[in-house]
């Protein structure tokens, strides 16, 4: 049943990683260098595209560790703490998402490059680290989703 579980789960979890890190490594890094005219342009097209999939995908991949913990905990107290631990992980990403960066996002919406705020720059770097919070987690998430199946 652990490998049925896993076999779902993992690849859920990997996408919505995937999703943490390809933006990260391509954009997030170098955003202090954009423009405002260009950082709010990056902002909406990744707002478009992904704000409505995200609601969708990270509670479906996060609850999908659950039977992953379910199964585990028939297999041993080290495969049951693991995929509770990818369950945390996963759930720190939620909540960084949730806490931080929707709210910044929300806000970035309703700015202009004509009428920016004057702290538009922390706020952008602000969202620019909680994003590696996110990249963080997801990555150990997964990795201790990947061990509770494989250990």
């Amino acid at each position: 049943m652990l490998t049925l579980t896993a076999l779902i789960a993992i690849p859920l979890c990997a996408l919505l990683f995937g999703v943490f890190w390809g933006p990260w490594l391509a954009l997030s890094r170098s955003m202090a260098t954009f423009s405002a005219p260009v950082f709010l342009a990056i902002v909406a097209r990744m707002d478009h595209n992904l704000g409505r999939i995200m609601g969708v995908m990270m509670p479906v991949a996060i609850l999908s560790i659950i039977p992953v913990a379910v199964a585990a905990a028939g297999v041993s107290p080290l495969n049951l703490t693991l995929a509770i631990a990818a369950f945390i992980a996963f759930v720190v990403t939620l909540l960084v998402t949730m806490l931080v960066e929707v709210p910044i996002v929300t806000r970035v919406r309703d700015w202009t490059a004509g009428a920016l705020p004057t702290d538009w720059q922390s706020q952008r770097d602000r969202w620019v680290s909680f994003h590696l919070i996110r990249v963080i987690g997801g990555f150990v998430g997964l990795v201790f989703l990947v061990a509770a199946a494989l250990l």
